[in-house]
């Protein structure tokens, strides 16, 4: 079995969903309307009408993989697919029906192509699926999943590029509306916004806009709380919950959704303005963020940046000396109560069982939680339960790849250390520093200006200052190479870091690609 459907295997089974046979199919309560099934109703009757009675099935779903649309022109294949259980409405998520087209996209953020066995389930064996998640071009989170079927014996040769293009031209169409909404929501903001002195916010599809009087009274970790309040979809009636902000002070919030926009209107009143009689809610869910960046990229100071004053740590790295059965309870007991928010630090040290715990007390966590990890291929394989809780990503950029913010960073450190004004780096100094590859990141610069600090409280830094570890520039490689590390970089960062991904889009072998990397000291 292939390393992705083998991890969606193992997701599986943590689930406890059943291999064999699906569980009877019930319903949910699935919204048949907004903008994915706006910008995805054209899109595939235009297919439909291409394939032209192909005996192929059409499936979009949302992001929590539940059914909101199916179309098929072959009646036996559809027939199939309804014995199967799915119909519009269907939750097929992995914890119900293990591996599927479906839901192991919406799980990884990665396309899928499954052959008959490579189905969780027996009644999926006849198929070939292809499966590519929908991700918002504004917004870039993940919208649904689109996916493509046909019995075994017929596939089509080009199922994965004709499954790849109705996903994109859905993210087209969802650009396009995402212009008009916001539009429309602007319009509506400014309306909110007329009366001085008012404190609004209006959050849509890749847009958060406040008042002056808003931005007064929240912090950024009060901001992240009433976009998690305004981005949950709770019941009809609940309008109005109250908010203890990051400062102590308490403030009472208001919803609103005008007709025919996609987005809400946030009205905020203080304390002292709130009326008896009002609902005294308690925030509800968090929905975590998970900040991603290499060891020495700030990590930490980000994630107590985003946590807010006050906020617990629980450190995954404590797994090592408190064995996992102590971690997993003091995890227990800290996020399934109400408090301050908390930082989860260092998850490459849980294991697979950890990670299925820690992913379910995140469901349920009354706490905001910011969690912090290194980029790899573990996100998408042995935390990917983690990464599908988190409601946002952050992904820290590498020192060597913000070369032009070295100089500014380097004199600020040493500012703080000997004062300002006091010492200057030399021209030629600040062009060896940025040439450098800072593995550490911010760490390593910082252990290096430390040592510049100690060796010069005053007067001009040369680079006959430098650590002998820093002190001379890597040679200049060729335009060719120059422009072969630029072409690598590129498409590993519009893979998200996925080195397989990038090296597919480059049309290499993951072992070519980091050859490659080597040679050209991409680390």
């Amino acid at each position: 079995m292939r390393p992705k459907t083998e991890s969606s295997w193992v997701r599986s089974r943590l689930y406890g969903c059943p291999i064999v046979e699906p569980p009877p199919s019930t319903p949910a309560g699935t919204a048949l309307d907004g903008p994915l099934i706006r910008a995805a109703r054209p899109v595939l009757e235009q297919v439909g009408r291409e394939l032209d009675g192909a005996p192929a099935v059409l499936v979009l779903g949302d992001a929590s993989a539940s059914v909101i649309d199916i179309q098929y022109a072959d009646r036996a294949v559809g027939r199939m697919m309804r014995d199967a259980g799915i119909a519009v409405g269907t939750r097929v998520g992995e914890e119900r029906l293990g591996t599927n087209a479906l839901a192991t996209p919406a799980v990884t953020g990665r396309d899928v192509l499954l052959r008959g066995h490579e189905h969780s389930v027996a009644a999926f064996s006849p198929f070939v699926c292809y499966g590519h998640p929908v991700v918002h071009p504004v917004t870039h989170r993940l919208e649904g999943v689109f996916s493509i079927s046909y019995r075994t014996e017929n596939e089509h040769p080009l199922l994965r590029p004709l499954g790849r293009r109705v996903a994109l031209d859905i993210q087209d169409r969802l650009r396009l509306d995402a212009d008009h909404a916001q539009q429309h929501l602007l319009a509506a903001f400014q309306t909110a916004a007329r009366r001085r002195g008012h404190a609004v916010m209006a959050i849509g599809q890749g847009l958060v806009l406040s008042t002056p009087s808003a931005l007064d009274l929240l912090q950024p970790a009060d901001q992240s709380a009433v976009r998690a309040w305004a981005e949950t979809t709770g019941p009809p009636d609940e309008t109005a919950r109250r908010l203890t902000l990051a400062s102590g002070r308490t403030v009472l919030l208001q919803r609103s959704r005008p007709a025919g926009i996609d987005g809400v209107l946030i009205h905020i009143a203080p304390e002292q303005n709130v009326p008896r009689g009002d609902a005294d809610r308690p925030l509800g869910a968090a929905r975590p963020l998970l900040i991603v960046g290499e060891p020495g990229s700030g990590r930490t100071t980000e994630a107590r940046r985003a946590a807010g004053i006050g906020a617990s740590t629980l450190d995954a790295s404590d797994v090592v000396d408190q064995g996992e059965q102590v971690w997993a309870r003091a995890a227990e007991r800290l996020l399934g109560s109400p408090g301050a928010a908390v930082v989860v630090e260092n998850l490459p040290y849980l294991s697979e069982r950890l990670v299925a715990l820690l992913a379910r007390f995140l469901r349920g966590t009354p706490r905001e939680v910011v969690l912090t990890t290194t980029p790899g291929d573990h996100l998408e394989s042995t935390h990917a339960p983690i990464v599908a809780v988190c409601a946002a990503r952050r992904d820290l950029v590498p020192l060597r790849h913000r070369r032009h913010e070295i100089a500014p960073l380097a004199a600020r450190m040493l500012a703080d250390i000997v004062g300002t004004g006091r010492v200057r780096l030399t021209n030629e100094t600040v062009r060896i520093l940025a040439e450098q590859p800072w593995h550490g990141n911010l760490a390593e610069l910082s252990e290096v200006v430390q040592a510049l600090a100690d060796i010069r409280s005053v007067g001009d830094i040369t680079p006959s200052d430098l650590p002998f570890s820093h002190r001379n520039a890597p040679q200049p490689s060729s335009p060719f190479h120059k422009a072969e590390r630029e072409i690598i970089l590129t498409a590993i960062e519009a893979a998200g870091g996925n080195k397989l991904q990038a090296a597919r889009a480059l049309g290499v072998s993951r072992s070519t690609l980091y050859n490659r990397m080597r040679a050209l000291r991409i680390y």
